[in-house]
């Protein structure tokens, strides 16, 4: 489509959760004309990651909002700005994201079907050709940035190199220990390996994971299928525990052993993985009295008008390597394949692929 010049109806292809625990539906949809502080974006690249699997699964809670498009990272081209929007232009190449950042927080979108129904939709959906996002998700990144790896930019890498760089403020020398090592995992331990920590442990039960995690910059690599976790952090730590634990694997027993493996007098466990609605996780509150501390994490702490350009630098100093994520894509036809790879673990971090 040339780039200035837009039907008075648009339509996009997108993918649609009409279901708790089906498919998701691949519909064409009529799209609304766009609102205050809201911007079109033809969507280049999406990522999916086990937030999406927890709705598609009913994970979160009740569902109020069926049927509705899902998505909240990835990278795309503006195509039209609505009344007020100054952050954005026709023509900019943006990275989208969950993460609130400068602009309006625009009205969420409604999109209708063929016969008249409507689909609902959040501030940023990407599971989608073209798709309406409000102003305050979408950040401006230089066209020397590819859009592939930009689309890594709007979660996986913020959340997971966020809570390195931005919750733990990890320095030199300390040492930290990722539970979980698919996206944000795997994100954490490049920014580790970047702040220049001393020791980095991946801890997860999947090998070929943990030789990936071996590969871009963990010092050690924990099977916790086959190896006893603590003992093993106690060994190599010399009996002191790790500065940091991060957990990403969204696990009840990750997370209580993520805990347990800091150290004493200020050792920090943080959690970034996501239980279903209502379960807990228990600790030993004398654990708390020695100096142990936990906390939970929104999106590392994330600035994103601030943070996805510095990792924009970071990548194009070739400092942040993300070739690693960019190895399996798909085309939106294929996403619930693309799902059940993420769920059995086959894949990281799955794209979808638009232009």
């Amino acid at each position: 489509m040339q780039k200035g010049i837009l039907p008075e109806t648009m339509k996009t292809i997108a993918a649609v959760l009409t279901e708790i625990n089906r498919p998701l539906q691949i519909e064409e949809l009529t799209i609304p004309p766009l609102k205050k502080g809201q911007v079109m974006v033809e969507i280049a690249y999406s990522g999916i990651c086990h937030s999406q699997l927890n709705e598609i699964h009913g994970l979160k809670g009740e569902d109020k909002f069926l049927p509705h498009t899902l998505g909240h990272e990835g990278s795309g081209i503006v195509l039209e700005i609505g009344p007020d929007v100054t952050k954005v232009k026709p023509g900019d190449h943006v990275v989208l994201t969950w993460i609130k950042g400068s602009g309006h927080d625009a009205p969420s979108t409604q999109y209708s079907r063929k016969d008249g129904n409507i689909v609902n939709s959040g501030a940023i959906s990407t599971f989608m050709e073209y798709s309406i996002i409000s102003e305050n998700r979408l950040i401006p990144i230089p066209r020397e940035m590819p859009l592939k790896e930009a689309a890594l930019l709007g979660c996986a890498i913020p959340t997971g190199a966020g809570i390195v760089m931005n919750t733990a403020r990890v320095q030199s020398g300390n040492s930290v220990a990722v539970f979980g090592v698919g996206g944000i995992g795997l994100s954490a331990i490049l920014a580790a390996k970047m702040m220049d920590a001393a020791i980095i442990i991946a801890v997860d039960i999947r090998e070929q994971k943990l030789i990936q995690a071996k590969e871009i910059g963990a010092t050690y690599i924990i099977n916790a299928s086959q190896q006893d976790v603590l003992e093993t952090i106690q060994t190599i730590t010399g009996g002191q525990g790790v500065d940091f634990a991060i957990e990403a694997a969204g696990q009840k027993e990750t997370m209580e052993t993520a805990f347990e493996s800091v150290k004493d007098k200020g050792g920090l466990s943080i959690l970034a993985g996501n239980l279903p609605t209502g379960h807990q996780i228990s600790i030993d509150p004398f654990d708390l009295i020695k100096g142990k501390r936990i906390i939970g994490t929104w999106g590392g702490e994330t600035d994103p008008d601030r943070d996805i350009l510095t990792y924009v630098g970071h990548f194009l100093s070739d400092r942040l390597n993300l070739s690693f994520f960019t190895s399996d894509i798909y085309r939106l036809d294929e996403i619930n394949n693309s799902f059940k790879d993420l769920e059995s673990g086959k894949v990281n971090r799955a794209l979808i692929e638009f232009l």
